[in-house]
């Protein structure tokens, strides 16, 4: 930053600052407004290419409206007593009847339809799924027609109910998830600086960022460039407090270094901000490129998050390198007030780098073992998606109401697959469905709109068969029957059958989640090697970084899959977990190998390899570790939100980051690096170094 001249050293910090004052009033309020772009529809997260996505377009031809359904179920008033079905079943056709026309309804209403059992009722309700905040409403008028029928109890289920639930647990996310992560980060600084001003600075840098990346994301979303869901909203928040506060962190302990040499203020900006830009570009250029790899992948909540992620990224390292320096530049000394500026290394970090020194083969060796016994359990985590009674954490009324259909109904009940087929074999292919082990009922689409009861509709020379399955929508079994009926009725010869329904989009997602995890992946580790040769100007060391990342990530996963299964009663994770974790994780815990290695690096420019790795844990110790800790905090804070995905998501990365802080940095690449020696630089120049030279004490 080139602070030169009497009045021009003073003026651009003075003009950055405003410039960001700007920023932060003016954009500062989008963080709150995102919501209103953003979009909890899980229809429109669909797989691009997947069959189900082109049953969806099918069935526009039947000129029946996109639609999604909310499963109206009735039972005795104790859920026991059973429901008088001859007189019940008529109110409560009625009751489905007067909601034909009703705002948000598509379509006639289904009749009601008693259970086997004789003691529920079900009818379904077709709804508008651009409904919104609206939604509620709508279902609260359901809830109220239904009601109607005397003696029973009415509950809602199907996706409609769920997606309102959804609508619930993300309310209110730009306020409570953005005070929690920022309390964390704030009790976090203030223990490890100890001082008043220089925590308060760092949050607001962060919050500026934060500012003006949901100006631009909402601009975007407005204009429908980029898609934003509850939780590509909440991701973005943690994701710019996290990293702003971790770049803020690296540049502020330089500063503090420099300002302990004796240098004035702007000297020690200049230095700090030319020592740390480097690191700092290359950390984001990995978490930002390497969220920008989800571009790649089929499904649309993946792709939406690439851009989105990488925004925030951007406008984190944006507050770092400009706001930052120009307050540092007008606080000086007085913003660690009021302790006094000091070398950051620690004798925790020198006893540490000792130990590291003097057995490194040891340390890697068992680190190594260690990491790779959790690494052993990976295998076992399970990324088939979440059944619906495990989406929430806490209790949801469209949960129970599942469980309720499922006691008294096929468990596909109310939320059919969906087979488009040629009608001219329609008769093969309802006999090829109804041959399909796990099916319950199989029945065409007649014109009235409803399944059986007349000849089918014809469009265009296709037919829509509806088919009941046997398991509840959401299950394994359903996405089974699925595999086993698209099977079935592709068999049958000139059909052209399509098979789409909810469980199929549920399979479909859970195929191309693992299509992308084959793709993604290499390109995501391809991106930091090439950024981490960059940086290091070597081949070794990136290539012994990327091993420890991963190495790390499996680690995490076998924890992860030992306390989702067994602590919290988990039977899987969704289907984009891994990839989610994988993305963050690894580009994330290359941050703090690249925070440690550039100083590394920088030292054995010095002193020599041996020496390097001394001083560079030593020197970094302190402040990555504190960065780690930040940002497992920051991450962790996504529980607050009751779902099971983000809840996972905010595990596998909080502890993956702490192993990464605390053992795979600390320990397992100091150790390799020192027991390798110069030749960990090969082929740099740093390699061909045949002596390593020592400080002036001799050590």
């Amino acid at each position: 930053m080139p602070f030169t001249g009497k009045y021009v050293r003073w003026l651009l910090p003075v003009v950055l600052i405003v410039v960001w004052l700007a920023v932060g009033g003016g954009l500062g309020p989008y963080a709150g407004k995102l919501g209103d772009v953003a979009t909890n529809d899980q229809a429109a997260f669909l797989p691009r290419s997947a069959e189900s996505t082109r049953v969806l377009e099918a069935r526009r031809a039947f000129g029946q409206e996109e639609s999604v359904p909310v499963i109206v179920v009735w039972t005795g008033a104790g859920d026991g007593g059973g429901v008088p079905v001859a007189a019940g079943r008529g109110a409560a056709t009625a009751a489905l009847a007067s909601l034909d026309g009703a705002p948000g309804v598509v379509g006639e209403p289904s009749p009601a339809l008693p259970s086997r059992d004789g003691e529920a009722l079900q009818g379904v309700v077709q709804l508008r799924p651009d409904l919104g905040d609206g939604l509620p409403e709508v279902l609260d008028r359901v809830r109220d027609a239904a009601g109607e029928v005397p003696g029973t109890r009415v509950q809602l289920a199907g996706p409609a109910a769920t997606q309102a639930d959804l609508s619930d647990a993300f309310a209110g996310i730009d306020g409570v998830l953005l005070l929690v992560a920022l309390a964390a980060v704030l009790l976090i600084l203030l223990l490890v600086y100890r001082s008043v001003l220089l925590p308060l600075v760092i949050i607001i840098g962060a919050v500026f960022a934060l500012g003006l990346a949901c100006g631009v994301v909402y601009a975007l979303a407005e204009r429908d460039v980029v898609r934003v869901d509850g939780q590509v909203q909440g991701i973005l928040f943690i994701l710019v407090i996290g990293a702003a506060t971790d770049y803020a962190l690296l540049l502020t302990a330089r500063f503090r270094e420099e300002l302990a040499e004796g240098r004035d203020r702007f000297t020690a900006v200049r230095a700090a901000v030319r020592r740390s830009a480097g690191p700092v570009t290359a950390s984001a250029a990995t978490v930002a490129l390497g969220l920008l790899a989800l571009l790649l992948s089929d499904l649309t909540n993946n792709r939406a998050l690439g851009p989105v992620g990488a925004i925030g990224i951007v406008c984190a390292v944006l507050s770092a390198l400009t706001f930052l320096p120009a307050v540092l530049v007008l606080l000086g000394r007085a913003a660690y007030w009021p302790a006094k500026p000091a070398h950051t290394g620690h004798p925790v970090w020198s006893r540490l780098a000792g130990l590291v020194d003097r057995a490194p083969r040891r340390v890697w060796a068992v680190t190594l073992v260690a990491l790779a016994a959790c690494a052993a359990f990976a295998p076992t985590l399970t990324a088939r998606g979440v059944p619906l009674d495990e989406i929430f954490v806490s209790d949801a009324r469209s949960v129970s109401a599942q469980a309720t259909l499922a006691r008294h109904f096929p468990g596909g009940s109310g939320n059919p697959a969906v087979v488009i087929a040629d009608a001219d074999r329609v008769t093969q292919v309802t006999r090829a469905a109804q041959g399909t082990r796990g099916v319950a009922s199989v029945a065409p689409v007649t014109a009235s709109g409803r399944p059986g009861g007349g000849p089918p509709l014809v469009v265009d020379g296709r037919v829509r068969i509806d088919v009941t399955l046997a398991a509840t929508a959401d299950s394994d079994a359903a996405k089974d029957t699925v595999a086993r009926l698209r099977t079935a009725v592709h068999a049958v010869p000139g059909a052209d059958a399509l098979v789409g329904g909810y469980t199929a989009q549920q399979y479909d997602t859970q195929r191309t989640a693992e299509r992308d995890r084959l793709l993604i992946i290499p390109v995501v580790l391809a991106i930091i090697l090439v950024i981490l040769v960059l940086l290091l100007r070597s081949l070794l060391v990136p290539v012994l970084l990327i091993a420890t990342v991963a190495l790390n990530f499996l680690a995490t996963l076998g924890v992860s899959a030992l306390v989702f299964e067994r602590a919290l009663g988990f039977s899987g994770t969704d289907a984009s977990v891994p990839l989610y974790g994988f993305v963050f994780l690894v580009a994330l815990g290359v941050d703090y190998n690249i925070f440690l290695m550039s100083r590394v690096r920088e030292e054995s420019l010095r002193f020599g390899t041996r020496e390097g790795v001394l001083r560079g844990l030593t020197a970094t110790g302190g402040v990555i570790t504190s960065a780690g800790v930040v940002l497992a905090a920051t991450f962790a804070a996504l529980a607050v939100i009751p779902l099971a995905f983000l809840l996972q998501i905010a595990f596998i990365v909080a502890f993956g980051v702490l192993l990464d802080t605390l053992v795979v940095r600390s320990l397992l690449v100091p150790a390799l690096v020192r027991d390798i020696g110069p030749a960990a630089w090969w082929p740099g120049a740093l390699s061909r170094r045949p002596e390593e030279r020592r400080d002036p004490a001799g050590r």
